[in-house]
């Protein structure tokens, strides 16, 4: 229930956000014309699609921790017997890449002259992504400690699957968000 009030506050958080947006862009419409031209939307279709996949990768996991099976029970390339370990690295290792695409944008973006500081866009564009990049990391942690739990308890418990159900909420929840910062950052140019 916790996480549930939690998720809502940051939910709230992140309608602020959208709305600085929305304000800003009906503000300066030239400039949003100017500056969204610089987007790379074929290569963060890709970011999305990265992320949007790890969802079901983590959701796998959360079946895996339901059915009590912590680690795989057969060969690494049978995916079929992989436990909520595997599931969880493999979401991970997407949400990794997510962060070094959105790295590899924010890079591009400053080589054409879009900073935080250069303009409104830059600023709600990097406060947005930026702000969404940090819940992505909390995420990563997150898989982190849960695995790690895992490796450190003598036998998979109840609690164990909870707290894997709880941080695939969250997981969730920053996907969602991303759908949302995608569709009206990139889309609805």
């Amino acid at each position: 229930m916790g996480t549930i009030v939690w998720l809502s506050s940051e939910l709230m958080f992140f309608a602020g956000l959208f709305a600085a947006y929305f304000t800003i862009r009906n503000i300066s419409p030239n400039l949003w014309e100017q500056e969204t031209e610089l987007l790379n939307i074929p290569f963060a279709t890709a970011n999305t699609t990265i992320l949007v996949l790890s969802s079901l990768t983590c959701q796998f996991g959360v079946f895996a921790a339901e059915r009590g099976k912590p680690g795989r029970t057969g060969k690494l390339h049978q995916i079929k017997l992989w436990g909520m370990r595997e599931w969880f690295l493999l979401t991970y290792l997407m949400g990794a890449v997510f962060i070094a695409g959105q790295a590899t944008e924010y890079a591009a973006l400053v080589t054409e002259h879009v900073t935080i500081s250069s303009s409104p866009y830059g600023s709600v564009f990097y406060l947005a992504t930026g702000f969404h990049g940090i819940h992505v990391l909390g995420g990563l942690i997150a898989f982190l400690l849960v695995i790690g739990r895992t490796f450190a308890a003598r036998k998979f418990t109840h609690e164990q699957a909870i707290s894997a159900i709880v941080v695939s909420y969250y997981w969730h929840f920053v996907d969602i968000v991303w759908v949302g910062l995608f569709a009206t950052i990139y889309i609805l140019k």
